[in-house]
């Protein structure tokens, strides 16, 4: 080989090493650069967070709603599955950064975390067995078996019977094969949660009785040290509501608003 040609080649093998450490570099500039919002949420709560087909895909109105925010606020959202009790614990450890999980603002829940602006109303419902014509409102479960997810405020105002012996399971799913096994007279959830149980399953032995226990607002906790990420939140949901994509996410899961 010339020494001509001994020189191209090392020339060229400098200028592609400078690629490479170059595109090393960029690639580790924009590792460091990303923004990553770990989000924590319950994902048996459908229509508001659950499993897809893929058991790592994660669907449903928070996932869309977050994502969107993530989107809006240029962060990267990451998902982790918690069980409900163990959210803001886990929040409080610094693990994850916000909760959605149809989160329902109350006041105990206030002593511990910041929330978000509401993004969703809410209320509880009971759901019966068709042929039971003994349960027509809430304190006709006095005395009654109840299924309740644990954790949620299901589990708070079913207990506040007294008389009722409720049951907490650990998820919505169960609350439903309980009542479909006779174990429970009635089934407390969301409304949002029965009624998309009865139009998935097309089960024609319940209904969901019109009477709402509660009123309540849906919002996203964040860590009572990190103010300024509520702020950034709060401002993403309203351009989101601002500039329609909240109202086509709603549509998506439950329809035009009325």
């Amino acid at each position: 080989m010339s020494k001509k040609i001994l020189v191209l080649c090392m020339a060229a093998l400098m200028a592609v090493m400078a690629m490479v450490a170059g595109c090393g570099n960029d690639n580790k500039k924009a590792a460091e650069g990303e923004k990553v919002l770990k989000v924590g949420t319950n994902a048996d709560f459908a229509p508001f967070e659950f499993q897809g087909a893929d058991p790592s895909a994660y669907e449903g109105f928070d996932m869309d709603l977050i994502r969107a925010i993530g989107e809006e606020m240029g962060y990267k959202v990451e998902i982790n599955n918690v069980a409900f009790d163990g959210l803001i614990p886990s929040l409080e450890a610094g693990n994850i950064d916000v909760i959605i999980s149809g989160m329902t603002i109350n006041e105990e829940r206030k002593q511990k975390v910041l929330f978000s602006d509401p993004y969703y109303k809410s209320g509880l419902s009971i759901m019966v067995a068709k042929s039971d014509d003994s349960i027509k409102g809430f304190q006709d479960l006095k005395g009654k078996k109840i299924a309740v997810q644990i954790g949620t405020t299901s589990a708070t105002e079913a207990k506040k019977l007294g008389s009722a012996e409720v049951k907490e399971l650990n998820s919505s799913a169960d609350t439903f094969i309980e009542l479909n096994a006779k174990g429970v007279d009635a089934v407390i959830n969301d409304r949002p949660v029965n009624d998309r149980y009865i139009v998935e399953s097309k089960n024609d032995n319940v209904k969901v009785l019109p009477e709402l226990l509660t009123s309540e607002d849906y919002g996203m906790a964040i860590n009572k040290k990190n103010a300024d990420l509520q702020t950034k939140i709060n401002e993403a949901l309203k351009k989101l509501k601002d500039n329609g994509k909240y109202d086509q996410i709603y549509a998506k899961w439950f329809g035009d608003k009325k």
